[in-house]
């Protein structure tokens, strides 16, 4: 029985899958515009985040539509297909769940944020105009 859920799943994420990733691609917000000093210094400062992400998760869908909207060039790591970046999430957030935004501060600590919701509050919190 436990293979019948899982090839279901399999089936509906393979099904559904291209059209997220559509929709996304169709939807895509106008970046914000800063001046072109500013937006070095947003850059430099998003060298320190990175966004832990599956690819037709709907939730990481919202997360990098706020990072477009943001003009935010955040890298985005796949946890789900990437052995190495789930396990350096498990490893420092605790847990395999996405959308995880990976923090460094200045001082080098390191931060695991989870939930869209809260990651793109701090997003427009830190980065909106």
């Amino acid at each position: 029985m436990k293979w019948l859920f899982r090839t279901f799943f399999k089936t509906l994420r393979l099904v559904l899958g291209p059209v997220l990733l559509l929709r996304e691609r169709l939807n895509a917000p106008e970046g914000l515009v800063r001046a072109p000093e500013a937006q070095q210094e947003v850059d430099r400062q998003c060298r320190d985040l990175a966004l832990y992400q599956f690819k037709t998760c709907p939730f990481c869908i919202k997360v990098r539509q706020e990072m477009r909207r943001l003009s935010l060039n955040i890298e985005q790591r796949d946890a789900q297909h990437d052995a190495g970046n789930r396990a350096a999430l498990l490893q420092g957030g605790g847990k395999a769940g996405v959308p995880c935004l990976w923090i460094r501060d200045e001082q080098g600590n390191e931060r695991w944020m989870y939930e869209s919701g809260d990651i793109m509050a701090y997003l427009r919190e830190r980065f909106a105009a």
